[in-house]
């Protein structure tokens, strides 16, 4: 048996000790899951998508000491969650850990809770990065106008963004091992792409265009009428927003290699990495952007705004059509684990529909029906463009708040619930506690903070429609899971093994995982 083959079989006998039978190919190499959250993460677009948090709540400040702040609690959450990914990597997920981890009388509510939380979550997702990339095109058709004349309206931004997800539709629908060869290629260019903005930029950046370090770094310019300090807490949905969905990684842990090493790390090292780089790009922002900051706020796209001062009509153009190309891949990818969390929930018959959600499909050995679903609801989601500016933005909190919902909840149970955790290689020994106290904290309070409206004066137009959105949903799920006769209380009893753990074909998988482990040992 090949090395390969050995660590593959590891996997099936972990997999299969957590009461699932293995369904999908373990074709993503260390890089390749790496790549998925890094991918999604796709900083340069990213940044641009919600540059319009930053700039009127500090301007420069929160965009470089925001960045680093809220980057160090965003890590605390990622190192928290590695240490579940590499106890239990499973596409569930999220939602396998609350069960596995809370006290017996609350798992099955809490269970459900988090694995609706995490699909919405995850399809809010979806829908904000391809709404981003939408707005990104037709900010390029601006650029290109005669005298940036031209104005995009609603209904050809839906259309754009719809065209989009369609696009996103066929593509992950392909084969596990064409989707995860494409996720080298993602890394490569997002990190050229960094790299470009972060050098070139300084360059050719005119001298009235330039701010000095006290502007840049110092000077806190508050455009939106919040206390100051509230307003700095608020830029943090730049960056939170920005290196978010790393859970990624884990919904792909079934058709990862070396999983229970390979998926902790690539959630670590993503956030780890973005981090950086990100706050390396806002430095150069804040340092290059000028000091007009209502001018950009008001443009229709600041980062477009910010790159056109510097490189010029055709030079911006060059570079924003890598930019639209980095986040049409991103939402390719988070498309592609959303899907997998879809998979995962309703193999355990948690959704509507679950029945049709839970199919493979026999030629492309992928789930083509939940990328559909996933899809078709994000749509649905960018639906609300059309009641105003606010409302389609709320599509971005809705994504931070929700996963962050998702995420405390079995890192929290770790602790709280009556369990027998035991570790997985990626451990923090006795940091655990600390860092998972301290990313619990840090994300109850970011999720009450971002129900805020943008202004303290707001009208029905300007409401945060994440209220509306996210608590619909809650509703939704807990009104099934509560319904009279047929709702979830009565039969839904947690994840669903499709492999008794203790069957003979378990039992066999076990025998190979220790025969495997001994014959490395005597290698050696």
């Amino acid at each position: 048996m090949s090395s390969k083959d050995a660590v593959n079989a590891a996997d099936e006998a972990r997999l299969a000790a957590l009461g699932y039978k293995q369904e999908f190919k373990r074709a993503f190499t260390p890089l390749e899951v790496f790549g998925i959250a890094f991918s999604i993460i796709g900083l340069v677009p990213s940044i641009s998508s919600v540059l319009f948090y930053a700039i009127p709540n500090g301007g420069g400040p929160a965009m470089v000491w925001g960045w680093a702040v809220a980057g160090i609690f965003i890590l605390c959450v990622a190192l928290a969650m590695a240490e579940l990914a590499s106890s239990a990597p499973t596409s569930g997920g999220l939602y396998y850990w609350t069960y596995s981890f809370s006290s017996p009388r609350w798992r099955n509510l809490l269970c459900w809770i988090v694995g609706y939380m995490n699909t919405i979550g995850s399809i809010a997702g979806v829908a904000s990065i391809n709404w981003g990339c939408a707005v990104q095109v037709m900010a390029a058709v601006k650029i290109g106008s005669h005298n940036q004349s031209f104005e995009p309206t609603n209904a050809q931004l839906f259309g754009v963004y719809v065209a989009i997800s369609l696009t996103h539709v066929v593509g992950c629908c392909l084969g596990t091992t064409v989707l995860a060869r494409l996720q080298s290629m993602y890394v490569a260019l997002n990190v050229l792409l960094c790299l470009g903005i972060i050098i070139a930029l300084p360059i050719v950046t005119p001298s009235e265009f330039k701010n000095t370090a006290h502007f840049a770094l110092g000077e806190f310019v508050n455009l939106n009428g919040w206390t100051d300090g509230f307003a700095f807490i608020l830029s943090f949905l730049a960056p939170l927003w920005t290196i978010g969905s790393f859970d990624s990684s884990v919904h792909i842990s079934e058709e990862a290699s070396n999983a229970t090493t390979v998926v902790p790390w690539a959630i670590v090292l993503a956030v780890g990495i973005a981090g950086v780089l990100g706050w390396a790009i806002n430095m150069t922002l804040a340092f290059c952007m000028g000091s007009g900051l209502q001018a950009i706020y008001d443009s229709a796209q600041p980062m477009a705004q910010i790159l056109f001062n510097g490189f010029g009509q055709k030079g911006t153009l060059g570079i924003w059509a890598i930019i639209v190309l980095v986040q049409y891949m991103m939402g390719s990818s988070i498309l592609l684990a959303a899907s997998r969390q879809t998979y995962a929930f309703s193999r355990d018959r948690a959704l509507p529909f679950s029945s049709w959600l839970y199919r493979m499909n026999s030629y492309t050995e992928t789930p083509v029906n939940t990328v559909i679903f996933d899809a078709g609801f994000a749509i649905l989601l960018g639906l609300l463009s059309f009641a105003g500016e606010n409302a389609i933005n709320a599509v971005f909190s809705i994504s931070v708040i929700s996963l962050y919902v998702a995420y405390s909840i079995p890192i929290a149970a770790r602790f709280i619930g009556q369990n027998d955790f035991k570790p997985g290689p990626f451990h923090l020994g006795i940091f655990s506690f600390p860092i998972a106290l301290i990313a619990v904290l840090f994300m109850a309070f970011t999720s009450v903070v971002f129900m805020f409206p943008t202004t303290p004066q707001t009208t029905v137009q300007d409401m945060n429609y994440s209220v509306v959105v996210l608590g619909g949903v809650t509703i939704f799920s807990l009104i099934w899971y509560y319904f009279p006769k047929y709702g979830g209380i009565y039969w839904f009893t947690g994840p669903i093994p499709t492999l008794d753990p203790m069957s003979p074909v378990s039992e066999d998988m076990r025998k190979k995982e220790v025969a495997n482990i001994v014959a490395e040992l005597v290698v050696e």
